[in-house]
């Protein structure tokens, strides 16, 4: 997978996890999904798309449950804080 394809992965992943989770902030989504991309590294590149999406929807999973967290429905709006739970 060269770096465009990859790209355009991740942008999608990024998009299907938007709607998975529509209650949360769609910046935490691209934080996490594009935070996620950022710590897998190697030289094959041809399915990270799928790691990115499965560790993401985790990380997103439990900011979604979790009470006050950022970009949890109800949570308090602050431009302080770790996107990653």
């Amino acid at each position: 997978m060269n770096q465009r394809s990859e790209e355009h992965a991740v942008q999608a992943v990024e998009e299907r996890l938007r709607a998975r989770f529509p209650d949360v902030d769609p910046a935490v989504v691209k934080d996490v999904v594009h935070g996620t991309h950022a710590e897998l590294t190697g030289p094959v590149r041809d399915f990270v798309p799928v790691p990115v999406e499965h560790a993401a929807r985790d990380r997103l999973a439990r900011t979604a449950r979790a009470p006050g967290a950022p970009g949890a429905p109800n949570a308090p709006v602050s431009g302080e804080g770790d996107a990653f739970p």
